[in-house]
């Protein structure tokens, strides 16, 4: 059964470290958000953000990559900040396949200590922006990221139907 997962929440939090190693346990594709961003030179920016249109534009060129792996009956896995709502409910719209949400949440310290550590780090600016951004609202199921990796990952696919 074929299904997608988006997995949202504040720069630090542990999004893409879950994102991945979810997609390998699953064996479903994964897609950064950011990464489609950068590679299509999609980072606008409109009050200190990445615009909503820039999102939209990503989520278009994700939801065309994923289809194909969903058609096929294989599972997707989507990381990204999500701090719109917009954006989530324009990538379901997109994609008319059984999916899940998960908001990750760490403290604001512990986003701050994870970015960095991280070879290019972000920056405290950033990741306080972007955490207060992404914390305006939850979507989905709400998983605590203090805990370590492999109880977040039991956690989330505790979520999910049995395989």
């Amino acid at each position: 059964m074929s299904f997608y997962i988006i997995i949202r929440g504040p720069l630090g939090c542990g999004k893409s470290t879950i994102a991945k190693a979810l997609s390998k346990r699953l064996n479903a594709k994964y897609f950064a958000i950011d990464k489609i961003l950068e590679d299509h030179n999609l980072e606008e920016w409109k009050e200190g953000y990445i615009s909503e249109e820039s999102f939209s534009k990503a989520n278009e060129i994700a939801a065309k990559k994923a289809r194909r792996y969903l058609e096929k009956g294989l599972s997707a896995v989507f990381d990204g900040n999500f701090y719109y709502k917009n954006q989530i409910e324009d990538l379901i719209k997109r994609l008319d396949f059984p999916h899940y949400a998960f908001t990750l949440k760490a403290p604001l310290n512990v986003c701050i200590e994870r970015d960095s550590k991280r070879k290019e780090p972000h920056g405290k600016d950033a990741a306080e922006a972007v955490y207060r951004k992404s914390a305006e609202f939850d979507y989905g199921i709400v998983i605590n990221t203090s805990k370590s990796l492999n109880e977040c990952i039991k956690e989330i696919i505790n979520c999910l139907p049995k395989q």
